[in-house]
């Protein structure tokens, strides 16, 4: 068709056509819904957290079987050993020294020098085949005569008799001693410290029953000498002896 003033005239498409076309537009896009209800978002799952591996428990170790020992040799047995011989048995020589020894040294211990030295020779004449016991025996024999020739020089007073036995207990000379305190007591047989010297003496030697004699016969006659005896060291052997207890604290008022 020709155009108005030198314009192409477009031909106007009929209306019925193009209201045709629309609702066919409108079909696709009403289509679109059902492409989206159709479409389903996957649902969401859960997130688990990460759960922990549990630690490898460690491998035992093998157990090794341990070698069989070898078959041990027997060693011979040690050949058994003699028997000990038994003690050798003194002769009846040596047997009768020893005891007269011990009669001798006992006279010694006590201070009676003249009888010791009277049974010290005895022995030594009388068995001079037992050469280990005469020998001490020429030892004491020489010590008795020296004390008996030293007779001659000591006091005759009991009190400068016990002077003198005091130095020699301090000295450490029991023997001597316990010599000027036996010749004191029997100067003054009521003097309680005499006594008690002797008692300290014979304690020194080992005399304990003559040394409990002397110390009950001292605290008898001065009961105050208790006191003294019991931090006294000269009479620490007697301590434990029951007589001592006896003597000391059973006869407390």
């Amino acid at each position: 068709m020709a155009a108005k003033g030198g314009r192409a005239v477009t031909p106007k498409t009929k209306p019925s056509a193009a209201k045709s076309a629309k609702p066919a537009i409108k079909s696709a896009k009403s289509a679109r819904p059902a492409t989206k209800t159709s479409v389903k978002t996957p649902a969401r799952t859960a997130v688990k957290p990460p759960q922990r591996k549990p630690a490898p428990v460690p491998a035992k170790p093998a157990v090794k079987s341990r070698p069989a020992k070898p078959a041990a040799h027997t060693a011979p047995r040690p050949a058994p050993r003699p028997a000990p011989a038994p003690p050798r048995q003194p002769t009846q020589d040596e047997a009768a020294a020893l005891k007269a020894f011990e009669r001798a040294h006992k006279e010694f211990v006590r201070g009676r020098f003249a009888e010791a030295r009277m049974l010290f020779r005895q022995l030594i004449e009388q068995h001079a085949g037992v050469a280990e016991v005469t020998a001490r025996a020429r030892t004491y024999l020489a010590i008795a005569e020296a004390r008996m020739r030293s007779e001659s020089s000591l006091p005759r007073n009991a009190e400068e008799l016990y002077d003198r036995g005091v130095i020699e207990l301090n000295r450490g000379d029991f023997v001597a001693a316990q010599e000027l305190f036996e010749r004191a007591s029997k100067r003054d047989p009521e003097a309680a410290h005499i006594h008690y010297g002797l008692a300290a003496t014979r304690a020194r030697l080992g005399s304990i029953d003559l040394a409990l004699q002397s110390l009950e016969r001292a605290v008898n006659l001065q009961p105050a000498l208790r006191s003294r005896a019991q931090h006294d060291h000269d009479l620490a052997v007697l301590r434990n002896d029951p007589e001592y207890e006896r003597i000391i604290f059973a006869q407390r008022v």
